[in-house]
């Protein structure tokens, strides 16, 4: 017989400790120094209290676990009712409906629009674009997925302004601080959303090959309604009450608002045929569909359809680069939290001069793409005065969007990796945001569409390069790195025929100077010199956490930590 073990009265095996306690109840504003210099810098400043009000919401820990659940509990297709009546319905649990309403009620789904509450003509209010994108920024890292509608809504605004019948009639409703999930006709809801629809199996980015047919229902023309059938591949968020689709009249691809429900009251014939199981962006439900003779209302002439939805997508590509900068501030955050707290060979974690080094290029990282994201975005604000922003505009949000959005994934994974074992399981938000990444990039046209618009606004506009150039001067003088390769990048110019294959190199080094300009110019030198040094200089490594010796780190990590 085995003899008995005594055990030790006092004896626990599920004692916790040198585990970090959890990064929640913190102003995510006023804890971001940099983003508070950055909004102040870029004309925010109006909305400073706002800004600040808001960023303790949604650092509190009810929200952030909002943004658990969101994506623990996903989105059900219901086809039918229980009686067999199609129902093409997307049920969300409630925590969803609870992250739209914050959003709705910050204006961020649609704020820099407010002034049209005083006439389609009425000018923009200095700095709404900065001001909704630092929401948008915080938002974005308590949960990110139902950002998709919210960003769609406010990009919708612009294309239906090609269309003032329909616009003083939606244009309202978006301005509505109300957020209102009911299935019901929008003319009956407090307050909407607008989604679009433009991807086809068989044509994917050359939105030109869809093969969605619109027939006009009586005359046609700008503002009449038609009838349109097709299929859509990808149909993001399907429970909107209107989507901006493209479609082949009889006059070339053509732009229409299409609502959920016709003005009679029945429901318009969009077939949800099944919600997309994506890697990542699981709280929002993208779908595929099917217009079966669905009512649409044309937007602006027809055969104008791409010019008009371009101009949707310009806005959105914004939200993809000032997203994905959130997204990496809340990586780095959690990194350099996680770090404050764990003790390893009896030393902090942030303490370990190698852990260091990581913590500090992660930093460095996250504060470029956020200078770089919101200089785009205060073009944004000026562009409708100001001809110079408007070109710098064109210009650079394909720039920003496309390197932001290529650098997160990366930067996801090695944040992840500074939290270990904790940041590779579901309980922590480092996994979910890591999946959550490569959708930004993707969305809204990929590197390679995004390096081609660069050269095709150039090519339309070629004293829009000197106008770049001009804002990149600003920096000269103060950084040998940085004067070499804005140098290089102007010589990149020289050979146009070569430009398209050696495009994405140049959109890469015109995102990194930009940056470094804004740095340069606004950041502490331990953060402008070492981004230089690296980025520019190239004396750095192939991955992060290679910085060089004589570099700040201590000093990085600190401004990338957040203030209590």
């Amino acid at each position: 017989m085995a003899a008995k073990v005594e055990m030790p009265a006092d004896f626990a095996t599920h004692e916790v400790f040198n585990q970090p306690p959890p990064l929640q109840d913190v102003n995510l504003f006023t804890g971001d120094k940099a983003l508070v210099e950055t909004v102040e810098r870029e004309g925010g400043s109006q909305a400073r209290a706002s800004l600040t009000a808001f960023g303790a919401t949604v650092g509190n820990a009810e929200v952030l676990d909002l943004g658990r659940q969101a994506n623990a509990y996903l989105p059900v297709l219901k086809s039918f009712d229980r009686f067999g009546h199609r129902e093409d319905r997307v049920e969300f649990h409630p925590s969803y409906h609870a992250l739209m309403a914050i959003s709705v009620k910050q204006g961020l789904h649609g704020s820099p629009w407010d002034h049209l509450k005083d006439g389609l003509d009425a000018k923009p209010k200095p700095g709404a674009v900065v001001a909704r994108l630092a929401g948008t920024y915080m938002m974005t890292q308590a949960e990110a997925g139902h950002g998709c509608p919210i960003t769609m809504t406010n990009a919708a605004v612009p294309a239906l302004l090609f269309q003032p019948s329909l616009a003083k009639e939606w244009v309202p409703r978006i301005l509505s601080r109300e957020y209102d999930p009911r299935f019901i006709p929008a003319s009956e809801k407090t307050g909407v959303t607008l989604g679009m629809g433009m991807t086809e199996k068989q044509g994917g980015t050359d939105v030109r090959a869809n093969t969605t047919v619109a027939h006009p229902v009586s005359s046609g023309g700008p503002g009449e309604e038609y009838r349109i059938t097709g299929h859509k591949w990808f149909f993001s968020a399907p429970m909107c009450d209107a989507f901006l689709v493209l479609a082949q009249a009889p006059n070339g691809i053509s732009c229409f608002l299409m609502p959920r429900f016709r003005p009679d009251g029945s429901v318009n014939a969009i077939r949800i045929q099944r919600l997309k199981e994506k890697v990542g962006n699981k709280s929002n439900a993208s779908s595929e569909v099917e217009f079966q003779a669905a009512s649409g209302w044309l937007i602006g002439e027809e055969g104008r359809g791409v010019r008009n939805i371009i101009e949707m997508a310009t806005y959105t590509r914004l939200d993809c680069a000032v997203a994905t900068a959130g997204m990496m501030r809340q990586a780095v955050a959690q990194a350099v939290h996680h770090c404050s707290y764990r003790t390893v060979f009896q030393k902090k974690l942030i303490d370990q001069p190698l852990m260091a080094n990581v913590l500090a290029d992660l930093a460095l990282e996250t504060e470029a793409a956020t200078a770089l994201s919101f200089r785009v975005a205060r073009s944004f604000d000026r562009a409708f005065e100001d001809e110079a922003e408007a070109a710098f505009r064109r210009i650079m949000t394909p720039v920003a969007k496309y390197w932001v959005c290529k650098r997160a994934p990366n930067l996801a994974y090695e944040a992840m990796e500074c939290l270990g074992g904790n940041g590779y399981v579901e309980e922590g938000i480092a996994g979910r945001i890591y999946r959550e990444m490569p959708v930004n990039a993707i969305w809204e046209g990929s590197g390679n569409v995004m390096c081609l618009d660069v050269l095709r606004a150039l090519g339309r506009e070629p004293q829009a390069l000197e106008i770049v150039f001009a804002e990149l001067d600003k920096a000269r003088g103060a950084s040998t790195a940085y004067d070499g390769a804005l140098e290089a990048l102007k010589d990149a110019f020289t050979d146009m025929g070569s430009l398209e294959a050696r495009s994405r190199q140049i959109v890469e080094q015109m995102a990194k100077v930009a940056a470094a300009s804004i740095l340069l110019q606004h950041a502490p030198s331990a953060v402008s010199d070492a981004y230089c040094q690296t980025r520019l200089g190239r004396d750095w490594g192939d991955v992060y956490g290679t910085l060089p010796v004589g570099a700040d780190v201590r000093a990085i990590i600190e401004r990338a930590r957040v203030a209590g």
